[in-house]
């Protein structure tokens, strides 16, 4: 009796063994997966030219160089007076930051209103609203194109700015599910005190929710960072690029010079990225609590 325990025992250390050996495993190979294209673009940025275009890689350049940033950075500085990526990267930002911060506000306001407040056909509301996740948003391209020509507002930035300030579906439902675990016990409190619906949104609600706003509002940000195809219909000037299309213009331009693409692309990338790591922990706590009760 005492050996078959001891083999069971045995038996089971061994399958938990096992189990975190393929998991660790299957980790690491998807982890260099996702790391080695990065290596090799950040390895190829800071070589000459001549080294880049030499056949046969190597991770560590046989001489540091900066000429694909300076040529990243200096590209249109003649005909602009500014680097277009420079340009793109600041057309960008103003783009993208007052959308994200507004459209964040209205989506966690609308979420706020669909978990914690009664009114007439919020189920049904509520239902419509998911139901538009379901829309390919594909078949909206000619008709919204259509009304901005009609406008007059194809080559402005408004067809870039003004829809995402009215929020979005994902984040309205991902705020509703945070605040439904928020206790209602706290929301009837504040209204014995006399608070509005919309004080204790501001007062109470946003202070609790820190975490889900700036886990949704890296997602907005980098969704919009990285938008490209609406500003590639929209945008025609390039006093107007966002920093995509500015990298597309500068791929063409340097399209046989691989070190200066390389670099493009990590200039691109850096914001992003440098973003998200002083927002990780607000991030992965925002996405970890959202649905729990607090």
């Amino acid at each position: 009796m005492i050996k078959r325990r001891l083999s069971f025992k045995s038996q089971k250390l061994i399958y938990e063994l096992s189990t975190k050996f393929i998991i660790y495993l299957s980790l690491l190979i998807f982890a260099l997966w996702l790391i080695i294209p990065f290596s090799i673009i950040i390895s190829t940025s800071f070589k000459t030219w001549q080294e880049a275009e030499t056949i046969g890689f190597h991770f560590i350049p046989k001489e540091f160089s900066l000429d694909g940033y300076l040529n990243a950075l200096s590209y249109g500085t003649e005909s602009y007076g500014i680097s277009i990526l420079l340009r793109g990267f600041i057309n960008t930002l103003l783009y993208v930051v007052p959308t994200t911060l507004i459209g964040l506000f209205v989506s966690s306001l609308a979420g706020f209103g669909f978990a914690k407040t009664n009114f007439k056909g919020k189920k049904v509301m509520f239902t419509c609203m998911i139901a538009t996740m379901l829309i390919p948003g594909t078949i909206m391209i000619a008709p919204t194109y259509i009304i901005y020509d009609k406008l007059m507002l194809v080559d402005t930035p408004i067809p870039i700015i003004v829809p995402g300030m009215f929020g979005a579906a994902a984040c309205v439902f991902f705020m509703r599910q945070f605040y439904t675990s928020i206790p209602d016990g706290l929301i009837d409190a504040a209204r014995i005190d006399g608070l509005s619906n919309f004080e204790i949104f501001i007062k109470i609600m946003i202070p609790l929710s820190k975490p889900a706003l700036i886990a949704q509002g890296v997602l907005g940000f980098v969704g919009g960072y990285n938008d490209y195809f609406n500003p590639l219909i929209y945008l025609q000037s390039p006093k107007y690029y966002t920093l995509q299309i500015a990298l597309r213009s500068f791929t063409g331009t340097y399209s046989n010079m691989t070190n200066a693409l390389m670099a493009g692309s990590v200039l691109v990338l850096l914001p992003a990225f440098i973003i998200y790591i002083f927002a990780q922990k607000f991030f992965i706590e925002g996405v970890a609590t959202t649905g729990m009760k607090l």
